[in-house]
């Protein structure tokens, strides 16, 4: 079994672990409850709880349960943002699969760099398509967040005398297609001086509000 298997295997308990959690804080979770809810043996429960427990992410009593350490509770949490994120993000998409197996696979695949890029492109949800709860970033990340939000804006906002770049088209392919016919795509630079013009070619642009709403600029 690959390393990069066995931390997946340990992302889902913490992040089962934090669903627990979020039900009632301050319950010992019974390993057969643990297993069952994986759908895996009480003995492949335990091995991995005891293994939780030695790192330090969970808090094991034998015959009477586990809880999340502080740094469990991160990281179950953390897991738990991703995944819901990454539900958000299939919500965005032509995607007709199953969106929860996708997103338990998607999870694994989102750093700290994809969690503040993806937090910002989706306008940093709080609920995701079930309208759960979704965790607040990470502490360490959150200022990041704040000031990557800060920079952008979209079209629809710009005020007289900004100037910005498109960083974000958040449209149809019908709707990205046309655009580009005219000029308009991600890196062109938009300026407003009474007037919405692309800096290059001083061509005045044309956008209706619902579109203007969903291109996102990188303010100079």
């Amino acid at each position: 079994m690959s390393t990069g298997h066995f931390q997946e295997f340990e992302d889902e308990y913490l992040e089962t672990m934090y669903e627990f959690y979020e039900r009632d804080p301050e319950e010992r979770v019974r390993t057969g409850s643990l297993a069952s809810s994986l759908k895996i043996s009480p003995a492949s429960a335990t091995e991995m709880v005891q293994r939780l427990a030695s790192k330090g992410f969970l808090d094991y009593i034998p015959y009477k349960g586990s809880s999340l350490t502080p740094k469990g509770l991160e990281h179950g949490k953390m897991m738990k943002r991703r995944h819901r994120l990454a539900e958000v993000l299939l919500e965005h998409l032509p995607f007709d699969g199953n969106h929860h197996e996708t997103a338990c696979r998607l999870e694994h695949a989102i750093d700290d760099d994809l969690d503040v890029a993806l937090s910002v492109y989706l306008g940093n949800p709080v609920l995701d398509p079930s309208g759960r709860d979704i965790p607040k970033i990470k502490s360490t990340l959150s200022e990041r967040l704040s000031l990557d939000s800060a920079k952008l804006s979209p079209l629809s906002n710009l005020d007289v005398g900004q100037d910005g770049t498109i960083s974000i088209m958040k449209l149809s392919s019908d709707d990205l297609g046309t655009l580009k016919d005219i000029g308009i795509e991600v890196g062109t630079q938009i300026s407003n001086d009474g007037e919405l013009k692309i800096t290059k070619t001083g061509d005045i642009i044309q956008v209706g509000e619902s579109l203007a709403g969903n291109i996102i600029l990188l303010l100079a």
